[in-house]
């Protein structure tokens, strides 16, 4: 057994991938069936546009301080708060061959929008284990539950069941795990509960200025007379899609989808790429990034007296074809103080600045408002929410119609031989990462000296060297699969102490009369995105299972994190999408001819089932965590948990745009993560009550924790509410809900309350 020595030079696997820093380092110890085609038999309601819809939401905020965040892979963004919590959003569509009883199993698909970086096998595997367990082996399954990351860089880590994505968070955090699960259990359930008939209605819109291409060198590396075709579609000259999807839940008949009263609509899935990294590495408060936001703006648009989560409406906005787009608008600047590159453009094809890359950031669209992202995070989370009001109210929907379809099929990606259209056998490889994986992206860039758009054998002898420390070192024949990747870290090899990267992923297709969703593991890049896409909705028109108005979209990364793909043409370039593309440079093709020979099961009355290799071995049980649980709290000496430290001020009001602060003395949240509830409220007395009118969930308020003393136990809680310029005058409160745990004893509730204040 290997026991590979993890230190900073073992890299992030992520979008904003970087270099682990600042003193990282420890060893790592060593320690189906498908279901049955479908009927020819088609009911009556979908055929004619009337479906069982239900939708639910939940929590799935893990712990929110001394856990690393999920995306930037950067050990230092451990959790110091929160600025707004997680959520999962669930939506089933369901056939109605049973209106009377909406718990008889039909043809139904279940897709769980979370507000997570990507959908995990070993949260799948726990999920669909819980839901069989409570609603049966027929009802939601493998084949019909879809798992889709909203792909943020600020919500809580460790939930991954692989080891590389553990790494940073120092190994699994169970806690972070059974959030998630738990959550999705919970969103599926309120859904279940609320599945009523319904009509669903198909448009589309634009987003203008929602991304940028934060690799444009790779995507000009396409043909010119392919990238022609997409000149209006977005970005510099079409590198990038800014067409929204949407798929509308509303009431009423389905002759009158079109015109149906703007209250009977009961929420939406909205489909548009760019990726979760609006705010910035530096920042270490849980958030939801511009997704999350956009749900959260639409949400409280629609039902603005509920609190966050609890809203009647439930907004969904699904990731599409990430790899390539970035909400970091304004482009990639130097920030290199007193350096004559200052304030400049990165360097193009390798994204740096005096020869390295770790001072070449991307801005968002109000860069200047605050140091981490959070005001460009509601600018691009407001352009989605914008967008999708326009095509609900736009007057282009569409009725959508027919029978709801699922397939799902697992794939071994380590070795996979298919044929190419030319007539050529191909293969894809075991997993591996380049070197430009290593040197990040606009959107965190990596550290030492790697470089994006570097495919030469080495960029450093050193560590060419080193590198075998930590992955065996790569066969003639693994170097020759992935060429001209250099391999930085070998990781379909490294089996110990359990699997880095999975070799085993999902492949899902999703289908709701003439709209299809064909659900990926991997973040594709745009031009990518299109040739799948296309492949895909030709492969359903051409074989009848749609007509011509179909409309087909992308959602990912979902149940099983493959990181990155690719056209063959970006491979060549390797910046950090073609370093990332894990199967190496067939990747792409090898999934367009597996979704493509899907197709057919989609029909009415096929025959038989699709093939399938084994699932993936489970990980978890083997999973290392060095994270250490919480020991004790303790009130410094004559003061208690909740006691104010620093109190709001009472002499003079205040007024829209102030901070109210409050500071108490805390206990470590990760006694209680306070699931469906808050840490935090800012009351109103209203008609001599008070009314709780702001949680944690809102955008204007913060929860930061601080440890004072790791020995004493002690800690302090600071909140905040930034006063928006709509709220009602009057007196309020600051309250502050906490939980402390003994060295010896049970964990108890407290809460602390702020003197009032007045605001004019």
């Amino acid at each position: 057994m290997k026991l590979p020595l993890v230190s900073s030079l073992l890299l992030s696997p992520f979008d904003a991938l970087q270099a682990l820093t600042n003193n990282f380092l420890y060893a790592i110890l060593a320690p189906t069936a498908l279901f049955a085609p479908a009927s020819t038999n088609k009911p009556a309601g979908a055929v004619n546009g009337q479906y069982l819809l239900g939708l639910g939401i939940a929590d799935i905020t893990g712990p929110v301080v001394e856990t690393n965040l999920m995306g930037y892979a950067s050990l230092g963004q451990t959790g110091t708060g929160l600025h707004m919590r997680q959520r999962v959003r669930a939506f089933i569509v369901a056939e109605p061959s049973s209106p009377a009883d909406a718990n008889a199993p039909s043809e139904r698909i279940l897709l769980l929008n979370a507000d997570i970086a990507m959908g995990d096998t070993g949260v799948r595997r726990l999920l669909l284990a819980a839901l069989s367990e409570e609603f049966g082996n027929s009802t939601y399954h493998k084949g019909n539950v879809a798992l889709v990351g909203t792909h943020q860089h600020s919500g809580v880590g460790g939930y991954l069941e692989n080891l590389l994505p553990q790494i940073t968070a120092l190994g699994l955090s169970r806690q972070s795990l059974d959030a998630i699960v738990d959550g999705c259990l919970l969103a599926t359930r309120r859904a279940h509960a609320s599945l009523a008939p319904g009509t669903l209605a198909s448009g589309t819109g634009f987003v203008s200025s929602g991304s940028r291409n934060r690799s444009p060198t790779a995507y000009l590396a396409n043909p010119a007379e392919e990238r022609a075709r997409y000149a209006d579609a977005g970005g510099d000259e079409g590198d990038q899609e800014w067409g929204m999807a949407l798929l509308r839940f509303g009431g009423g008949a389905a002759d009158n989808a079109q015109e149906e009263a703007h209250d009977a609509e009961r929420g939406f899935l909205s489909f548009f790429a760019v990726h979760g990294t609006s705010i910035y590495e530096n920042n270490t408060l849980v958030s939801s990034d511009n997704k999350g936001m956009a749900a959260y703006l639409y949400e409280a648009s629609e039902d603005p007296r509920a609190m966050p989560g609890n809203a009647s409406y439930v907004a969904g906005f699904v990731q599409g074809a990430v790899g390539d787009t970035s909400p970091n608008t304004l482009g990639a600047f130097c920030e290199s103080p007193g350096k004559p590159y200052n304030g400049l453009t990165c360097v193009a094809n390798s994204s740096t600045c005096g020869g390295a890359a770790q001072q070449c950031h991307g801005r968002g669209p109000a860069f200047t408002s605050d140091p981490y992202g959070f005001t460009s995070n509601a600018v691009i989370g407001s352009r989605q929410a914008d967008a999708a009001r326009a095509i609900l109210h736009g007057g282009g929907m569409k009725p959508v119609k027919g029978n709801v379809r699922s397939l799902h099929v697992y794939v071994d990606m380590s070795q996979h031989e298919f044929t190419l259209a030319n007539g050529t056998t191909v293969r894809t490889c075991p997993a591996a990462m380049g070197f430009s994986f290593a040197g990040g992206t606009t959107d965190g860039p990596g550290a030492f000296d790697f470089v994006q758009g570097d495919n030469k054998t080495s960029q450093n002898p050193f560590w060419e060297v080193v590198k075998v420390f930590i992955t065996p070192a790569p066969p003639p024949e693994q170097i020759a699969c992935h060429y001209p990747k250099p391999i930085l870290l070998n990781t379909g090899y490294a089996h110990e102490p359990y699997e880095w990267s999975p070799r085993t992923v999902d492949v899902q297709i999703l289908k709701v009369g003439n709209f299809g969703a064909f659900i990926l593991l991997c973040e594709l890049t745009t031009m990518a995105g299109r040739r799948i896409r296309e492949a895909v909705r030709a492969e359903l028109i051409s074989t009848g299972i749609l007509g011509e108005e179909a409309h087909v979209v992308v959602a990912g990364p979902a149940n099983t994190y493959g990181h990155y793909i690719t056209t063959r043409e970006e491979y060549e370039v390797q910046r950090y999408e073609g370093a990332s593309t894990l199967y190496g440079p067939y990747t792409l093709e090898a999934y367009i001819a597996k979704y493509t020979d899907l197709v057919p099961f989609l029909a009415d009355g096929h025959d038989g089932m699709p093939a399938s290799d084994e699932p993936p071995a489970e990980q978890i049980s083997k999973a290392i965590s060095l994270q250490t649980s919480v020991k004790f709290d303790a009130a410094p000496i004559g003061k208690h948990f909740g006691q104010i430290l620093k109190d709001v001020v009472t002499t003079v009001p205040y007024h829209a745009g102030d901070t109210v602060f409050a500071e108490f003395v805390g206990a470590n949240p990760r006694n209680n993560l306070r699931l469906e509830g808050t840490y935090l409220s800012v009351d109103h007395l209203i008609s001599g009550a008070w009314e709780a009118v702001r949680s944690d969930s809102h955008p204007s308020t913060i929860y930061r924790w601080t440890r004072e003393s790791t020995i004493l136990g002690t800690s302090t809680v600071n909140v905040s509410w930034t006063i928006e310029s709509d709220a009602a005058h009057g007196t309020y409160r600051i309250r502050y809900f906490g939980d402390s745990k003994p060295l010896i004893g049970s964990i108890s509730p407290f809460i602390g309350t702020s003197s009032n204040f007045t605001l004019a």
